[in-house]
């Protein structure tokens, strides 16, 4: 009697997986049977994952690359198609930012837009056609809840930009079968929040939530689910919201440096 076929798994490509909120999510959804793609520019901490998540090497892919350059991000996709057949889920979540908030002396501030915002853009114009052939898949763009509370001109601009481009394609996507959802975190303990004095949550509280939103896709999860209150207060009171930023940022990245998890 013949054994039956072994089920397939849900390709997940995640980027910026080396570090913070990208390497939670891959050691969260590693033992629920995704098959995974991992993509960041540190090979060896790509590398150190994988082995740890997947000591045999089965449904883990480790791919090197800066998504920076277009022509790394086509060799991604393909590479990704090349091993696993296919890619069912996108975690946009590699970015980069300017800690210490003074974003007009940075030689390059733009970058920001550019990673935060083109590069997810970018990557999901690659993945979707697949997807849409199929009636089924999943984008999920980590966000911030700076993009719904302003405090600093090139990251939350790009947050805002990623929220807009997330809750569009949402609309567009309707009754197409694949579902887009933004996970926005507030402040968790990653290199880039490590110049900051605040109470955080590690990056497993983030992890938890993709996970969820793989399960029950959502149009926005904000978390940790305290800072819901805050983006609402500032929709509603943005005097009051100045107030609070304005005693928060005294407290903020001091003499930090740029960090990006690219």
């Amino acid at each position: 009697m013949r054994s039956p076929a072994p089920e397939r798994r849900t390709v997940v490509l995640i980027t910026g997986a080396s570090s913070g909120i990208g390497e939670a999510t891959a050691r969260v959804l590693a033992p629920l049977g995704y098959a995974l793609a991992l993509t960041a520019r540190r090979e060896d901490l790509l590398t150190r994952l994988a082995h740890s998540i997947d000591p045999g090497n089965t449904h883990t892919l480790v791919f090197p690359a800066d998504l920076s350059e277009e022509a790394e991000r086509s060799r991604l996709i393909e590479g990704v198609l090349e091993r696993f057949g296919r890619i069912d889920v996108l975690i946009n979540n590699a970015g980069v930012t300017i800690p210490s908030g003074r974003w007009w002396n940075d030689p390059d501030p733009l970058r920001v837009i550019d990673l935060n915002l083109k590069v997810p853009a970018d990557l999901t114009r690659r993945v979707l056609p697949a997807m849409l052939e199929r009636r089924s898949g999943q984008i999920v763009n980590i966000g911030s809840v700076a993009g719904r509370v302003a405090t600093h001109g090139m990251y939350s601009a790009s947050k805002f930009g990623l929220r807009g481009f997330s809750l569009a394609l949402r609309r567009e996507l309707l009754g197409s079968g694949v579902d887009v959802s933004l996970v926005a975190p507030g402040f968790v303990r990653t290199a880039f929040t490590s110049g900051a004095r605040l109470p955080m949550p590690g990056p497993d509280v983030v992890a938890q939530t993709v996970a969820r939103v793989l399960t029950r896709p959502t149009r926005e999860a904000i978390t940790p689910a305290w800072y819901g209150p805050l983006a609402l207060l500032d929709a509603l009171a943005p005097s009051l919201t100045d107030h609070v930023v304005r005693r928060v940022m005294k407290r903020r990245y001091q003499g930090a440096s740029p960090r990006n998890t690219l």
